[in-house]
């Protein structure tokens, strides 16, 4: 298990790169990014709000969209954090949800 402080590097790095990515993202898609404590809020014109944040007790970054709770752990391997029951990585896994949201295909976060 990754220590404090790696879990904290790592995530705040993670979230930097998605909030650089999401905000890109905003000039093409009906979204708002936020830098809130330390996590990321993008809300949608309907009210909707996806919640992601570095959760460092349990070294997840926990997103909170779509009425579900995406838990996702760091992965050596992929030097990223994954959800392992899709293997999705926090770029694809935030541009799918976001697009399932939106109905459409208009969200990619390299």
């Amino acid at each position: 298990m990754l220590s404090e402080q790696q879990f904290r590097n790592h995530s705040e790095a993670a979230l930097e790169s998605l909030k650089q990515a999401l905000i890109v993202a905003e000039e093409s898609a009906d979204i708002e990014v936020e830098d809130q404590s330390g996590g990321l809020h993008i809300s949608f014109d309907d009210g909707t709000r996806f919640v992601i944040s570095p959760n460092a007790p349990v070294r997840q970054i926990w997103i909170s969209a779509l009425s579900t709770s995406f838990k996702l752990d760091w992965s050596d391997t992929d030097q990223g954090f994954v959800l392992q029951k899709t293997g999705e990585g926090l770029k694809p896994l935030v541009a799918r949800v976001i697009n399932q949201q939106l109905g459409e295909e208009s969200v990619s976060l390299p």
